[in-house]
């Protein structure tokens, strides 16, 4: 079977099967927020939520950070980190602000803009 090419976008993380293999303990964890039980455990003690899941150094460094660039480069899927922002009362328009370099606000107006 011939080999896949693996497609790049610069600036871009794409998740992809070997970003999913790398992000599968990230996204389980993210994954598990869909349960109040479990956003109270990790805003109780991150360190031991995140350890009860073997996130990497790299995971658990943007998990500390709460950037998302470098959470999608430690694996995470977009969908599940939506579910690790909404511990912290964020959206996905405050992801994308994030990804983008842009405040809320102007990221909101760009949308708009794009819409028009």
């Amino acid at each position: 079977m011939a080999e896949q090419q693996r497609v790049s976008i610069p600036g871009t993380t794409l998740f992809d099967d070997i970003q999913a293999q790398k992000g599968y303990a990230l996204n389980k964890m993210c994954f598990s927020f869909n349960d109040k039980t479990n956003r109270d455990a990790f805003k109780a003690d991150e360190a031991a939520y995140c350890a009860r899941f073997g996130l990497t150094a790299p995971q658990l460094a943007a998990v500390q950070s709460r950037n998302v660039l470098q959470l999608l480069a430690a694996g995470g899927n977009v969908y599940y980190l939506a579910k690790f922002a909404g511990i912290f009362d964020l959206d996905v328009q405050d992801i994308g602000a994030q990804q983008t370099g842009m405040s809320k606000d102007e990221f909101k107006q760009k949308l708009l803009n794009a819409g028009q």
